[in-house]
């Protein structure tokens, strides 16, 4: 993900050539700027001004503690906002293409085909009365127009390139048959199906034990290159982010406070709820059981604190913090942090030094 800049475009008035365009290639895939999401009247923000970039055929990781809208921004991605909770600012833009303001006609067209979500929970994602392979045969008849004995031939082959083992056997069996990976592998084949451009991945690996996890996240590695894939990971887990992403987003009470390169995030965090979300990740370099939590909750987003948001939680927080919102900061030329002190936070972390996690 890098931040929102101008594009290259035609220059100049053309006479009896065509101006130059914009190589398609070269736009990222999605691009979503100032992004707010409310519920209800009176609204309450849920989302604050979230500007995200994802080029093509890159992995971006969206991270921060539950209630900080990083699902609700993934879902505003696909149309599937809850009931009662809409975009009331911003764009998303997907190919160069708005879908702000799509129709639930439209939004069909674009589900599954062109952008696919894995949730969070399998089992209940999936009708438990159905069969899996029927589950999967009727995207193909629905979206393909294949005949139900075509559907379900692809329907097991979608399953078998996944790694289910007996795919035509394990078809006919129902979800609550299939272990929690397996659960997990019949949403990835059901959400690749159509051969998607972008594909949002919901915590695909909570609950799962820490070897299906990994077998998971290679699944969908191997399945992003094969298939061109570019995807958005939505994560708690900052190890299976720093595995996986190419460029992370850190939100924190409906907002974007930390981004950058993955990589180097993780390694010099620039803000301070960055650097809280690390310390509660275990560090073979720190004495045993020495984890450090956050203080304190997540704020309600119905009453905010003034200023940032962060500040009752902040260790370094001032007078500043406690009535100025702070903006984002440029700390090097591909990274920004919204906080009053970015920059002397990124300091003392270069001269920490390290890797994490």
């Amino acid at each position: 993900m890098t931040e929102t800049s101008s594009l290259p475009g035609a220059s100049g008035t053309p006479s009896s050539t065509t101006a130059p365009t914009a190589n398609p290639e070269r736009e990222p895939l999605v691009r979503v700027t100032d992004l707010r999401i409310q519920l209800g009247h009176p609204a309450v923000d849920l989302v604050r001004g979230v500007s995200l970039t994802v080029p093509r055929g890159g992995t971006v990781a969206v991270v921060g503690e539950s209630g900080s809208g990083k699902s609700l921004t993934a879902l505003s991605l696909i149309g599937l906002l809850p009931p009662g909770v809409t975009v009331r600012g911003g764009e998303i833009r997907f190919q160069n293409r708005s879908l702000t303001h799509l129709s639930e006609r439209e939004w069909e067209s674009v589900r599954g085909a062109e952008i696919a979500m894995i949730f969070q929970d399998p089992l209940s994602s999936l009708n438990p009365a159905m069969r899996v392979g029927t589950q999967i045969a009727e995207m193909f008849r629905r979206r393909a127009g294949l005949s139900r004995r075509d559907a379900l031939d692809r329907a097991v082959h979608a399953m078998a390139e996944v790694g289910i083992p007996d795919p035509g056997q394990r078809a006919t069996a129902y979800p609550h048959e299939f272990s929690g990976g397996m659960r997990q592998r019949v949403m990835i084949a059901m959400a690749l199906a159509l051969r998607p451009k972008l594909l949002i991945a919901d915590e695909p690996t909570t609950a799962l034990d820490v070897t299906v996890q990994a077998q998971i996240m290679r699944l969908l590695t191997e399945r992003k290159r094969t298939d061109g894939l570019t995807m958005i990971l939505i994560s708690h887990d900052l190890g299976v982010v720093a595995r996986t992403a190419d460029r992370v987003a850190v939100m924190y009470a409906g907002s974007v406070v930390e981004s950058g390169p993955c990589r180097d995030v993780l390694a010099t965090p620039a803000h301070p709820y960055t650097q809280g979300l690390l310390r509660a990740v275990p560090d073979r370099r720190r004495p045993r059981g020495a984890l450090e939590a956050i203080p304190g909750q997540p704020p309600d987003p119905r009453a905010l604190p003034t200023g940032c948001a962060f500040h009752p939680r902040c260790p370094i927080a001032q007078s500043i913090c406690r009535t100025v919102p702070p903006q984002p900061v440029a700390v090097t030329s591909t990274r920004t942090s919204a906080c009053h002190f970015a920059t002397q936070v990124f300091a003392s972390e270069r001269v920490e030094g390290g890797e994490r996690p």
